[in-house]
């Protein structure tokens, strides 16, 4: 029977490293308390999660940050169509009550 624990743990990643690459990660490791294991998966985790983080970010230049605050500050006047939609919108709210 299998502990909570192991059962977390049931997939299996492998890499091939350098020699020198291996002795830094041991080091590390070895600095923090850590099996060389644990500390390559914190590692590998930590990486991910600040990839996934810096890709929802939204990088705009200068002129657009300057452009998308002009929009804020000063709205243009609503279309037909989203004035449409918006009493449309509206009427299913009032309706769904």
């Amino acid at each position: 029977m299998s502990s909570p624990a192991s059962s977390l743990r049931a997939a299996r990643l492998e890499a091939r490293i350098a020699p020198d690459v291996l002795a830094t990660v041991k080091r590390a490791a070895e600095i923090e308390g850590r099996s060389v294991s644990d500390f390559v998966v914190n590692a590998v985790r930590s990486a991910a999660q600040h990839t996934l983080n810096e890709a929802q970010i939204l990088r705009l230049s200068l002129a657009d940050q300057h452009f998308v605050a002009d929009l804020l500050a000063h709205p243009p006047k609503p279309s037909a169509a989203l004035a449409r939609a918006r009493k449309a919108h509206k009427k299913l709210i009032r309706s769904s009550r």
